[in-house]
């Protein structure tokens, strides 16, 4: 990356910090924090590359998956406190939509760059592309889809020991994923011919200027989107479309800088790398925001409704059918990329129009 281009991600994210604070001033231009934003955004993926280029795989992605995941559950637990009207929902409808995002558009993308590649540079080692899913698709049940079925308590709720079973296993489960991703089955997330290479990696002091960068970014990301949510609450309201979209912008806007990371790795033949962010972010998404909203509700009483409508489950059910056929020959095309945008464009149109 050229030395101008390194320079800009140096400086996009102070500008971030300083936006933040005129924002806490009481000073704010949602123009300019849009543009900063999104500078912001392209400064993270950099720096989050160069993270990655030092620590080797798994671990890279794995930084990054955890660092936007424990951000934006920051994010959700100061909206539900903002919000205590609308707390209830909020949870899942950004959890879901974080989902949906990375397993259909961000998926489908990375599909699409892979599959136009030779046809080496379009594998990947589907045995830990396939456990990551079976982990994912568990707890996506487990939490989203579980509480419409039990009785204890009315509605698309959890009692209050079921949601603590629901949140400590999915904490277990996560962490046992990690484990098997970073030492006991290390070599089924990466590719044989990259797991020693050592070409042209960043020096220590480099990865760890970008590390701290990575996370002012990363902070600044959620706290312009914080900013904005209120403007964009009031619009989409305006509009007389769904709040839900709510849930969708905030998962957009925080995924962003890993969804970017993850289609360019994609684009460069390192598709093992752009698998391991997507479904490694979604995996992040689910078994830590999870735990740590239920904790928040917990302690401080507020409302919590995880499961989803019908046309919700039907989709989630095909997502994670599609994804099962994509991820299970260890091989990609474009056309598996196709159908995974379709079914995010459903997933769009029902949201917008119930």
């Amino acid at each position: 990356m050229s030395e101008i281009t390194t320079r800009a991600s140096d400086v996009a994210p102070l500008a971030g910090a300083a936006i933040v604070a005129l924002q806490f001033a009481g000073l704010s231009w949602w123009g300019l924090s849009t543009v900063v934003l999104i500078a912001i955004v392209l400064a993270a993926v950099h720096h989050a590359e160069v993270v990655a280029e030092r620590v080797g795989e798994p671990f890279g992605t794995l930084i990054l998956a955890l660092a936007v995941t424990v951000i934006e559950t920051g994010l959700i637990v100061s909206l539900m406190l903002a919000n205590r009207e609308t707390a209830a929902a909020l949870a899942r409808d950004t959890v879901f939509a974080a989902s949906m995002i990375i397993l259909n558009l961000l998926l489908g993308l990375c599909l699409i760059a892979a599959g136009r590649r030779d046809r080496e540079q379009r594998r990947f080692v589907r045995t830990g592309a396939n456990a990551a899913l079976s982990t994912l698709a568990a707890l996506l049940v487990l939490t989203l889809v579980l509480p419409n079925f039990t009785t204890s308590v009315a509605g698309p709720v959890f009692s209050f020991t079921q949601l603590a079973f629901v949140a400590g296993f999915a904490l277990i489960l996560y962490l046992t994923f990690v484990f098997a991703q970073t030492v006991g089955h290390r070599d089924y997330f990466v590719r044989p011919e990259s797991a020693g290479a050592e070409h042209d990696r960043p020096s220590q002091a480099t990865a760890t200027r970008s590390f701290a960068l990575l996370l002012v970014s990363l902070f600044a990301v959620v706290l312009l989107a914080k900013g904005l949510s209120a403007p964009l609450e009031q619009a989409i309201a305006a509009a007389g479309a769904p709040l839900a979209l709510v849930g969708i912008a905030i998962a957009g806007v925080v995924l962003l800088p890993e969804g970017l990371a993850a289609i360019r790795a994609a684009r460069i033949g390192r598709l093992q790398t752009s698998l391991n962010l997507a479904l490694g972010s979604a995996l992040a998404t689910i078994g830590l925001t999870i735990p740590a909203v239920t904790v928040v509700s917990f302690l401080l009483g507020l409302p919590l409704s995880l499961g989803l409508e019908p046309k919700s489950i039907v989709l989630l059910t095909l997502t994670l059918f599609t994804a099962s056929l994509s991820l299970a020959r260890g091989r990609v095309t474009v056309l598996h990329g196709a159908v995974h945008l379709v079914v995010f464009a459903a997933y769009v149109l029902v949201t917008i129009l119930p």
